[in-house]
């Protein structure tokens, strides 16, 4: 099963970097952008998720709230979090059920090796949990901007 375009995203509870469980329905009445990536502490995981920072108070102005998840573990969710002064929480996939849920589990070749892993990938839902976007197989490059640019443009008055 993977999530589909204007259907409800589906529910899963999980681990953040606070180190609290939260639910994705948690957040309902904020639109809440979810991006999956590969692995903490590397050069484009690190890249995204400091442009993401960056831009982190204009999401916030258009009610939506950033969730990055991979399937790190907490000590490293906290470690990359810290270092790099995130102001969103990480949440921990390490058995890969939520990036299953979202198709994003995929494999993965680098360098001749195949392996199983995330495909860096953004998926923007509503204020009432709809799935109203999804960016697949992202490139990190503009990536931010393009998620800001289309809630500002649909979903800024929703």
């Amino acid at each position: 099963m993977t999530v589909t375009v204007g259907e409800l995203a589906p529910d899963f509870e999980v681990l953040a970097s606070n180190g609290e469980r939260l639910k994705l329905s948690d957040f309902r009445g904020q639109h809440v952008v979810l991006y999956f990536y590969p692995k903490d502490l590397t050069p484009g995981c690190t890249t995204e998720a400091c442009d993401f920072r960056d831009r982190q108070k204009e999401f916030s102005e258009l009610n939506a709230t950033i969730l990055g998840i991979s399937a790190d573990e907490l000590d490293s969710h906290k470690k990359f979090a810290e270092k790099h002064g995130l102001p969103f929480l990480l949440l921990v996939d390490e058995d890969h059920k939520v990036s299953e849920q979202f198709g994003v589990w995929t494999l993965k070749k680098n360098f001749g090796k195949e392996y199983m892993g995330i495909q860096r990938s953004t998926f923007v839902i509503d204020k009432d949990g709809v799935l109203v976007k999804e960016w697949r197989n992202v490139k990190v490059d503009g990536h931010v901007e393009a998620a800001l640019e289309f809630i500002k443009n649909h979903l800024a008055d929703a």
